[in-house]
């Protein structure tokens, strides 16, 4: 009988798993098999009767020596073989690692490879949840029973068993009768798996899982041999994930995660090479007209499908070495080394214009957009101050009209800097109250009747004088500032408004109209600060108009209608602003609750000299009629616009030739002349 570690091994003559002491009453000798010094094995033999002789015993002993030599050559061959499939399973994942196979193709090798080197029939791989940290998912598993498998796909790691054990502990757990196991998992027990060995895995130092192997075999003791290949799979899960990870972040830092373009970093990266070589350089400032209504109408998920598009069809414009990058939101930027210049670029930007303009499928809703582009050359100025005159370029580009490309010019420059100084007086003008307003009468045509006044705000400023509307509005609009300035102009209008009707006793109230602008619709409190304003000046909500822009009600939001109705319901008057002018427009008076059209000036300019433009003020004025709304005709300068617009039937006017935009001295002294 050979026994090693106590158990039987093989036997003859005896039943299985007989233990010595049941040979008590038996004559036997026992000697022992020593391999590389150490005790770990007994060959037993017995015999009934006589006792066995020296020269037995001295044969007997002789034969264990050389059963001990011959497991001293298995065990060193079977080492060997071992470590042999160990080197070889471990240099196939490192060969993945190295050429960057995916990372599921990666730890799916190493479970396979875990499982075939231990001679088991089950592996497995959890991974804590990134955004769940309790969690273990099962990310890569070999034989697991079908029923078995959802159940272990995602588990809180208090009820994983044996691998939660190994995560929460962050040590080599063994379980050699899985079934007797208080840490056992009742639906594994019932899977019949007998032995489990799990070890935990790292990235960066961290736990961030475990792999874990079992058999269903029968208990298993885990030898020494058999921990160190678990752990050495377990390394080169960590060695996986922390490559993985430096990938991703290497990828995230150069690579725009949803275009694949190139990133900011990646850029100027590159920019900063192409001034090294000494050439000139060439850039690109590709910024998307229209993008935010796209993505505030369809919602993001279109804005995001739309960015990608626009950075495919951008790369179909480039030539061989130019380099794409979104550069954050909606902006790109086009690169153009090796000595590119104006002529080089502006090719490509017409390419891109192009292109662009040609309609997007997002969701299958066919869209439309268009691009402003800056286009800046340079051998000397450096990376950062190309990219400033690129923009620079770009919003030049903006400001005539969009969908179009401009070259940067010094003078840019020079207007950057006078719109910089601008926009600080600007912010100090709120605070130190320099905006005034002038009211210009609005006329009932053919009684000459003042009905009411168009409140216009004027910027008194202490160095410059008298800055228009058209010189601060945008910028007031572009850095915000709108949104202070419409407040004050919306209390103090409705202020003189109550005030000049609480001194018309008997006679019909004026109303008051003001401007709103699309940054203050985009608050979304337009409806409270209205209320407000009429409640401290006390004047009726059907006194007070809101004028609003087509281009505002064509690039409308949902909440864009949503607080138009409410500001209606408080019974304020709604009125479209320079009507004619935009698009869409017999649209949006049937989609906006609009009370009133006010007909652009560039109609009333030629109503009297080219029956074209007759023609047209008519139809509108017509089609107010039609529609139940009041017309107004802007810009009136003599009597034959009065008398054209007059015999058309247009009800109310406004212009120089009743007044000029007047303070609110002067319109108190021509609302009250004997007074």
């Amino acid at each position: 009988m050979l026994m090693v570690d106590g158990r039987v091994i093989a036997s003859a003559g005896l039943p299985a798993e007989q233990v010595p002491a049941a040979l008590s009453g038996t004559a036997y000798e026992l000697t022992h098999a020593t391999i590389d010094g150490h005790a770990t094995g007994q060959l037993v033999l017995g015999r009934s009767g006589a006792p066995f002789t020296d020269e037995e015993i001295c044969l007997f002993r002789g034969m264990a020596r050389v059963l001990g030599l011959s497991l001293h050559t298995l065990q060193v061959a079977e080492a060997e073989r071992v470590r042999a499939g160990l080197f070889d399973r471990l240099t196939r994942v490192q060969r993945l690692i190295a050429r960057r196979a995916p990372l599921p193709q990666i730890l799916d090798a190493i479970t396979a490879g875990a499982a075939e080197l231990l001679d088991v029939e089950m592996a497995a791989l959890n991974l804590l949840e990134r955004d769940d940290p309790g969690v273990g998912s099962m990310v890569s598993s070999v034989g697991f029973p079908p029923g078995l498998a959802p159940r272990m796909q995602r588990v809180p790691l208090p009820s994983a068993g044996v691998a939660g054990l190994a995560i929460l502990g962050n040590e080599l757990v063994l379980v050699e009768d899985y079934a007797s196991s208080p840490i056992a998992i009742p639906e594994v027990v019932s899977a019949s798996l007998k032995a489990v060995m799990a070890v935990p895995v790292h990235e960066n130092g961290e736990v961030v899982g475990c792999l874990s192997v079992g058999t269903y075999a029968a208990p298993r003791e885990w030898d020494k041999s058999a921990q160190e290949v678990l752990l050495a799979f377990a390394e080169h899960v960590s060695l996986a994930l922390t490559d993985a990870q430096t990938l991703a972040a290497m990828d995230q830092a150069f690579h725009d995660s949803l275009t694949g373009l190139a990133s900011r970093a990646l850029f100027l990266t590159r920019m900063e090479r192409a001034f090294e070589a000494g050439a000139g350089t060439a850039m690109l400032f590709v910024d998307l007209d229209r993008f935010k209504v796209v993505n505030d109408s369809l919602g993001h998920a279109a804005g995001d499908q739309l960015l990608q598009q626009v950075a495919e069809r951008i790369q179909t414009c480039l030539r061989s070495g130019d380099t794409a990058a979104r550069l954050g939101g909606d902006e790109f930027a086009v690169l153009l080394p090796n000595g590119a210049g104006i002529e080089e670029a502006v090719p490509v930007a017409k390419r891109i214009l192009e292109t662009l303009r040609q309609p997007f499928d997002l969701a299958g809703k066919e869209t439309f957009i268009s691009c402003s582009i800056g286009v800046a050359y340079s051998v000397t100025c450096g990376p950062q101050e190309l990219m400033v005159r690129a923009d620079l370029a770009m919003y030049h580009a903006k400001k005539q009209g969009k969908d179009r490309y401009e070259i940067f010019v010094p003078a840019l420059q020079a207007s950057f800097e006078a719109g910089l100084q601008l926009e600080a007086d600007l912010r100090r003008a709120v605070v130190r109250h320099e905006f005034q307003l002038r009211y210009q009468p609005i006329v009932h045509l053919r009684t000459g009747e003042i009905t009411g006044l168009e409140a216009l705000v004027r910027w008194q400023h202490p160095e410059r004088g008298v800055i228009p509307p058209l010189d601060f509005i945008p910028l007031a609009e572009e850095t915000g500032m709108i949104v202070p300035i419409g407040e004050w102009v919306l209390r103090e209008a409705c202020r003189s408004a109550a005030t000049w009707n609480a001194r018309r006793t008997g006679q019909r109230p004026l109303s008051v109209s003001v401007n709103m602008s699309a940054v203050q619709l985009d608050q979304g409190n337009l409806t409270a600060v209205v209320s407000s304003a009429l409640n401290n000046s006390d004047l009726p909500a059907g006194c007070l108009v809101l004028e609003l822009t087509e281009s505002l009600l064509v690039d409308h939001r949902a909440s864009t209608l949503r607080q138009l109705e409410e500001i209606k319901a408080l019974g304020v008057r709604l009125a479209i602003d320079d009507f004619g002018t935009g698009y869409s427009s017999l649209a949006y008076l049937r989609r906006f609750p609009i009370d009133i059209i006010k007909i652009d000036k560039s109609f009333v300019d030629d109503v009297g000299d080219e029956p074209a433009a007759a023609a047209l003020t008519h139809g509108i004025i017509q089609l107010g009629q039609a529609l139940s709304l009041s017309t107004i005709a802007e810009g009136i300068e003599d009597q034959g616009q009065l008398t054209e617009l007059t015999d058309g039937n247009c009800e109310l006017g406004q212009g120089y030739y009743f007044a000029e935009p007047l303070t609110e001295g002067a319109t108190t002294e021509l609302l009250f002349p004997a007074q």
